[in-house]
């Protein structure tokens, strides 16, 4: 935390620096740059979605993909933190590559597209008819013939659809498929989740926070740099831990 502390505001700064040097200027030393610095938490986004039969360097490569994505896609002209941005288009990134992989035979498009219709189609002619609708009448509702009908409906049975939040099941009973928690890649994501609540602190704040957590001074060395009462700089020190702490036990977009 002392780390993050003593460098946080101008990181932040940095930043927005970098992606207004990126879409303004395109230089690209500066996107390489906040990839190099981005890149842990994709990292950590990437292992969340690990123990569901992909590799975890192909994750990791897709999230990189995604991180990539939300620098380019990114409106500097909006008073949004990067971070907040970037999150959800990693995640949107990887639940993306778990959909398009999801069939394991190679099926032509058409045929993927029909059977997702025949999906929709079957579920409404059977509450229509009130029993399971024939090749014949599938047929006619999506407008194909009865064997390009037949055809998506094997082409369904190569398809998986497992959940990311779904349990396996062995012999030891039923665990997360999800992969288990990694304190290193937890840490990366606070870093910058910590990083932004210490920006939005008011810089008496930070400064009380350097002088306690960086330089390691005592309140009554801090009340008499700052300037005011020791019982206040607890007092601030106290509230500042709180919204950090709090800061980082919310809920983050994914």
């Amino acid at each position: 935390m002392t780390d993050i502390i003593s460098s946080t505001p101008p990181a932040v700064d940095d930043d927005r620096e970098l992606l207004i040097r990126w879409h303004v200027h395109r230089d690209v030393l500066a996107r390489e740059e906040l990839v190099a610095r981005m890149l842990p938490l994709a990292r950590s986004l990437a292992r969340r979605y690990a123990g569901k039969g992909e590799p975890l360097d192909d994750l990791e490569q897709v999230a990189c993909v995604g991180l990539l994505k939300a620098i380019d896609r990114f409106d500097v002209g909006r008073e949004v933190k990067f971070s907040t941005f970037a999150v959800p288009t990693i995640a949107g990134e990887l639940k993306r590559h778990f959909r398009d992989r999801g069939w394991m035979l190679r099926v032509p498009r058409d045929v993927q597209e029909l059977s997702g219709r025949l999906t929709g189609v079957r579920e409404t002619l059977t509450n229509d008819l009130g029993r399971a609708p024939t090749v014949t009448e599938l047929a006619q509702a999506t407008n194909a013939d009865e064997e390009q009908v037949l055809e998506a409906l094997s082409a369904g049975d190569a398809y998986r659809t497992l959940s990311l939040d779904e349990p396996l099941v062995d012999g030891a009973g039923a665990h997360e498929a999800i992969g288990g928690p990694d304190e290193g890649f937890e840490q990366a994501e606070h870093r910058v989740v910590l990083r932004d609540g210490l920006v939005e602190l008011a810089p008496r704040e930070r400064l009380i926070l350097r002088l306690r957590y960086v330089e390691g001074l005592t309140q009554r060395e801090i009340a008499g740099e700052v300037g005011i009462s020791q019982m206040h700089v607890s007092r601030l020190l106290r509230r500042s831990v709180d919204e950090l702490r709090e800061r980082l036990t919310m809920p983050q977009a994914a």
